[in-house]
């Protein structure tokens, strides 16, 4: 263990949260028997997102910080869309845009200890960090993905592609965990389950749709 065990307990709660989003998001497609994107679901994602941010922080790991800022906005912007902020005050909506600026300003103001840090870093060999990047990328892009196909229909959806790379991605992001030993990240990715889940709802609504108009 090359942290001490709070980090960890900080990741594994940065974890939970991510986690319960997606059972979240399960019961209730499982429940209406389509693939939903309930408000619950953004909400926790950018809490989730903030603690992972610290944990990646305290862990000196690259590839975590990474992921969570290719998502962290694309959060903000479904919590959005959805009127979610309507009621929220200003002040606390500005503090979780500025979360990330103030992670680059700790980088900007230091840069050679960060890179010292997290791009040198001795636990990480640069084979193994540049994995976890493409991992995390790989995960995280299935935001991107989302973004795009949802802005289109001008409204929050889950579509088939986001599950897919959320798949792929957790397989990699587990191997990084095994071989890396944060088992935070592990444990983590036991989500791929529910995004197999959700691929399942995917093909079985569409084919209930297909046999309607038939």
């Amino acid at each position: 263990m090359d942290s001490p065990l709070w980090v960890y307990i900080l990741g594994l709660v940065g974890m939970a949260v991510y986690g319960s989003r997606i059972l979240i998001q399960w019961y209730i497609s499982e429940k209406s028997k389509q693939v939903e994107s309930p408000g619950i679901y953004w909400v926790l994602s950018s809490l989730g997102a903030m603690l992972l941010y610290v944990y990646g922080w305290l862990r000196k790991d690259f590839s975590i910080l990474f992921g969570e800022s290719v998502s962290y906005y694309i959060y903000m912007w479904n919590i959005s869309i959805m009127g979610l902020y309507k009621n929220v005050p200003k002040i606390v909506v500005w503090l979780q845009g500025l979360f990330p600026v103030v992670i680059i300003a700790l980088i900007v103001r230091d840069f050679p200890s960060f890179t010292a840090n997290f791009l040198a870093n001795d636990n990480i060999p640069l084979w193994l960090l540049l994995f976890g990047v493409a991992g995390q990328f790989t995960y995280e892009i299935r935001s991107v993905y989302q973004l795009v196909y949802s802005y289109r229909r001008k409204e929050s959806i889950l579509p088939l592609g986001h599950w897919v790379l959320a798949v792929i991605g957790s397989v990699m992001i587990i191997t990084y965990g095994i071989i890396r030993h944060d088992w935070v990240l592990v444990i983590g990715q036991f989500a791929v389950v529910f995004s197999i889940r959700n691929i399942m709802i995917y093909f079985a609504a569409k084919k209930r749709e297909r046999l309607k108009n038939q």
